[in-house]
């Protein structure tokens, strides 16, 4: 049944409710984020990239490994960011500091309470990544602003694709150490065999399959293609279809467990 617009403009005006909260929140709290999200990303490119990066003789499709890795970097830097913020932080908002269940007790649904910490969420990895590209800029790396601008949204997509899913499942965590078992089990492998560090073309046969259904493979792909501009269209599209459906999939079934767990 498809509500009428003024209930869908409804329920847009309490999601950003929701957000306000949030926002006021992070007005108190961004410098603590500022290491996790943008200084650690920024120093690891240093690092790697233009430090041990400098020691890689040739190129690497194509391209030096500086500009093969930063974009690959900035991608999995989202990853992170996304897991912190749908992962630990929405965890906390139920369980620890009770955010959920406070906002729960206002006019607001569950689904404004998701809504609006989603849209939060993609504006601070959109911001994390826009510093990141900034970054990359002051290294040569991007070349103009509609580079830039692409790569940021490719970045954020990426996060959003991770954080929306697993903002359904985190809710529902009762044990929070399960959040730390599936960061060291699931999010460092993915983030260490999806193209960030080298080419998955090195990898055996049956590896780079896995490898390329793995979803940070088509975040990293995609912002890589674009910050090198050696993107086609159907890739694009197939990168963007992929992690689009993993962010609907996760905004339904979150609309089951953000209901489920906030009317218990």
């Amino acid at each position: 049944m498809t509500l009428p617009v003024s209930a869908r403009m409804g329920g847009l005006a309490m999601a950003f409710r929701a957000m306000a909260y949030w926002l006021v929140r992070y007005r108190r709290t961004w410098r603590g984020t500022i290491v996790v999200s943008v200084a650690n990303p920024i120093l690891f490119l240093l690092a790697i990239g233009a430090g041990l990066g400098t020691l890689v003789e040739g190129s690497v499709e194509g391209a030096s490994y500086l500009a093969f890795f930063a974009p690959g970097l900035l991608a999995a830097a989202a990853l992170q960011n996304a897991f912190v913020e749908a992962g630990f932080v929405v965890n906390s908002a139920l369980r620890r500091e009770r955010i959920y269940s406070t906002a729960a007790a206002t006019p607001l649904e569950p689904g404004h309470i998701f809504a609006g910490h989603l849209i939060f969420i993609a504006l601070r990895l959109f911001l994390s990544a826009a510093a990141f590209v900034v970054a990359m800029a002051l290294f040569g790396l991007i070349e103009n602003i509609v580079v830039a601008l692409a790569v940021t949204l490719a970045a954020t997509l990426t996060g959003l694709a991770f954080a929306t899913p697993l903002a359904a499942w985190a809710v529902t965590v009762a044990d929070f150490p399960q959040l730390n078992t599936v960061f060291r089990f699931v999010v460092m492998p993915m983030y260490l065999f999806s193209g960030t560090f080298f080419s998955v073309e090195q990898l055996p046969g049956p590896l780079r399959a896995v490898a390329y259904a793995l979803p940070l493979w088509h975040g990293v792909d995609l912002a890589r293609t674009l910050a090198l501009g050696t993107a086609t269209l159907g890739m694009s599209l197939l990168h963007i279809g992929y992690l689009t459906a993993l962010c609907a999939a996760g905004a339904m079934i979150a609309r089951i467990t953000y209901r489920r767990c906030l009317h218990e």
